[in-house]
């Protein structure tokens, strides 16, 4: 047996080490599945960046029409939206909708 082992030691130190490697590029930290991994959530993240960046631009604008020239049409709008006030004369009418 040991002789055998002597004789076809460079076939199984090369088995070894394609299994080795073969393992190695498939799983662990750097492997194939750990890529595909990191891939999604690089893109889950890049999504979730330009909605936080469209997001910012949108308070920015809401905070410059209320800041350096007051935008009166903007205030009547949040006035009419967070306080339920009207004109004279208008009916308001509240609809809830239903969170199931």
């Amino acid at each position: 047996m040991l002789t055998l082992i002597k004789r076809n030691y460079f076939l199984l130190t090369s088995i070894f080490l394609i299994f080795y490697f073969a393992f190695n590029l498939v799983s662990g930290e750097r492997g194939l599945f750990s890529y595909n991994d990191k891939k999604d959530l690089l893109s889950n993240l890049k999504k979730e960046e330009l909605l936080l960046t469209n997001k910012i631009k949108d308070l920015d604008h809401k905070n410059s029409l209320l800041s350096t020239n007051l935008d009166l049409d903007y205030v009547e709008i949040l006035i009419r939206e967070r306080f339920l006030f009207g004109k004279k004369d208008e009916t308001i009418y509240i609809i809830k909708k239903d969170d199931k």
